[in-house]
């Protein structure tokens, strides 16, 4: 059996792409309920359009999203019939510091998390908890400017040191940023910074990506010293870019935007930056703010395993121009002639999910932990309720097997796999409903109308059978 008997089967959602909740239970407004459904959206992901408050006329699809907040116990009963060994759930921060620079936490929201955790230990699941999944409590960014200030470290710091001790004995792996390379892409979405017209756009998302992996290692040392059996992970989104063609100049092209994706958990998983970074920074005139105690606790403040988002491979040119490119994971791609895609143009590659993997662990020698992957489309429901997710199935059988392979075959040590969005949720890249993800249907629309039903897919049984025989019987 490949699979080891401890294997972590479960699934991922986000507080900001399920919860919902937005103003209940003392929780204060952050980024990521900024972010608006329709033609904006990516703009303001990017921070080309400011919006640091609701405003007329638009959607907000985080404000409800699947309303987990008000169903937490019967989704977690669903997870529980599946059987899931691990569930990774986000915390929103803004939940346990309204503001962010409080001195004392919420206890709505302390409690609320608190929960969740005991309803999954009902089951026994183990929580998989990301500490921010792309939140940050708008607040910080107004009056601080977000993650382009150091300050920001021990706001960081305060909030892991409260989840650390209020959850001892309830949560044992943590991760520390989601996706923390989406930093460099998406900076408003994925950290709430914003980017003044007079600053150096290189300058502000390097020195904010430092303060952000100084925090991650400041947090894994806080995590090891209130619970030594905590474990933490860097997470990073994945996705090998192959060269379009055997031309050296393409494939040095991939390799450098796969070096671009790696910076971060280089430095994270290694404890120091590599000299690639060193010597990209100083091209581009960046003087990062580094101290010698930022260099120490990098150092000796290493992540325990390595988690990873994975849902298409990515192609490389040095000539781009004329070529057809697909969407992905936020970031376009050139398109890969021999694969296919979903109906949303994400390209579906499992070998390469196979292949990712087998990269990340030469690369760094430490367990992996497959925390996102997962097929959007678009579910019909017939008039028995009954929803025929084959391809979805189909998707997943093949990407499972892959991972079965690099176990089996390859030798790459794999601590768990989380599905992601196991209940259907609001699409990060668009703000849909419509691209569902889950084993279970959310009855709501891309306007936030409908019952906030839950109905199982087909994909619900299948995935039991999936976890109950620990991936043997993919059928």
């Amino acid at each position: 059996m490949p699979f080891p008997k401890n294997f972590l089967w479960g699934g991922a959602t986000a507080a900001n792409q399920c919860e919902g909740g937005y103003d209940q239970g003392g929780r204060g407004l952050a980024n990521v309920d900024l972010i608006p459904h329709g033609l904006l959206r990516s703009d303001v992901m990017s921070g080309k359009r400011v919006m640091l408050d609701f405003e007329d006329g638009f959607n907000y699809p985080a404000k409800k999203a699947i309303n987990m907040y008000d169903h937490f116990k019967e989704d977690i009963a669903l997870f529980g019939e599946m059987g899931f060994k691990t569930y990774r759930l986000s915390i929103a921060w803004s939940r346990i510091y309204p503001n962010g620079d409080e001195l004392e936490p919420n206890e709505e929201g302390i409690k609320f998390y608190e929960n969740i955790f005991k309803e999954c230990k009902m089951y026994g699941i183990e929580p998989l908890v990301t500490i921010t999944h792309f939140d940050c409590p708008v607040h910080l960014t107004k009056v601080y400017g977000g993650w382009k200030n150091r300050e920001m470290i021990t706001f960081y710091k305060r909030l892991v040191t409260t989840l650390f001790t209020r959850y001892k004995g309830l949560v044992k792996y943590w991760l520390t940023f989601n996706e923390i390379n989406m930093i460099m892409h998406m900076p408003f979405m994925a950290a709430g910074l914003l980017i003044d017209e007079d600053e150096d756009r290189n300058q502000v998302l390097y020195q904010a990506s430092h303060y952000q992996l100084v925090a991650s290692a400041e947090a894994t040392k806080i995590a090891h010293e209130i619970d030594p059996e905590n474990l933490v992970g860097c997470m990073l989104a994945a996705g090998q870019f192959y060269p379009l063609t055997s031309n050296p100049e393409d494939v040095f092209e991939a390799h450098c935007k796969n070096r671009d994706n790696f910076f971060f958990i280089d430095v994270q998983s290694r404890g120091a930056y590599p000299s690639y970074a060193i010597y990209e920074m100083d091209r581009l005139g960046v003087k990062l703010d580094f101290t010698k105690e930022d260099e120490e606790v990098l150092k000796n403040n290493t992540v325990d395993f390595i988690s990873f988002s994975y849902y298409s491979s990515r192609v490389a040119s040095i000539d781009s121009s004329n070529q057809t490119k697909v969407s992905g994971n936020i970031f376009k791609s050139i398109k890969n002639p021999y694969l296919k895609a979903s109906e949303w143009g994400w390209q579906i590659d499992p070998l390469g999910f196979r292949y990712t993997m087998n990269v990340l662990y030469e690369r760094y020698q430490k367990p992996l932990f497959v925390v996102e992957n997962g097929l959007g489309a678009n579910d019909i429901v017939n008039e028995d309720d009954s929803i025929i997710d084959d391809y979805r199935i189909d998707y997943l059988r093949k990407h499972i097997s892959a991972m079965k392979d690099a176990i089996e075959i390859d030798g790459v040590s794999i601590l768990g796999y989380t599905s992601w969005g196991c209940i259907d949720l609001v699409s990060a890249s668009t703000g849909e409903m419509s691209k569902r993800y889950g084993y279970i249907y959310v009855d709501l629309d891309n306007q936030g109308n409908g019952s906030e039903k839950r109905i199982k897919k087909k994909s619900f049984d299948w995935y039991k059978q999936v976890i109950a025989s620990s991936g043997e019987n993919l059928d």
